[in-house]
């Protein structure tokens, strides 16, 4: 059996995190969303999702420190970065830090929405450890 994937998608606009919610629910995926960054921060921190989609330009932290903290503290989870600021330098820094993907918006939803299912399938694809199974096995 399949387990859920889970998404966190994190924009300071609250219509943003509404329409991509609406969305990744409908094609089955659990979804949290954060329009305040520190607080996504904070919950990155206790719980682990799958997937993080995250805005670039946010109040502290943005978007390449949600990325970086991301990195250190669950390297596992894909990060898609969203922006209104896109610019080959800013796409360059996400990518080398280890963004998946980078869009910048506006965007449309079904480009977002492909990726995400394609991310989400990959990883229904990597076979899950068993919890009695030796490290690194």
């Amino acid at each position: 059996m399949l387990r859920p994937i889970e998404l966190c998608i994190v924009d300071d606009e609250r219509i943003v995190c509404e329409r991509l919610r609406s969305v990744f629910e409908k094609n089955g995926l659990l979804v949290e969303t954060f329009t305040d960054s520190q607080a996504a921060k904070e919950r990155l921190a206790q719980k682990r999702f799958d997937i993080l989609i995250t805005d670039l330009k946010m109040a502290h932290p943005d978007g390449i420190e949600l990325l970086s903290f991301v990195r250190q503290q669950a390297p596992e989870i894909r990060v898609v970065i969203i922006t209104g600021y896109a610019t080959v330098e800013t796409a360059r820094q996400a990518m080398q830090r280890g963004a998946v993907d980078f869009i910048a918006k506006p965007f449309r939803l079904g480009q977002l929405r492909d990726l995400v299912l394609k991310i989400a399938q990959e990883i229904q694809e990597i076979p899950e450890q068993s919890s009695d199974a030796p490290p690194g096995t």
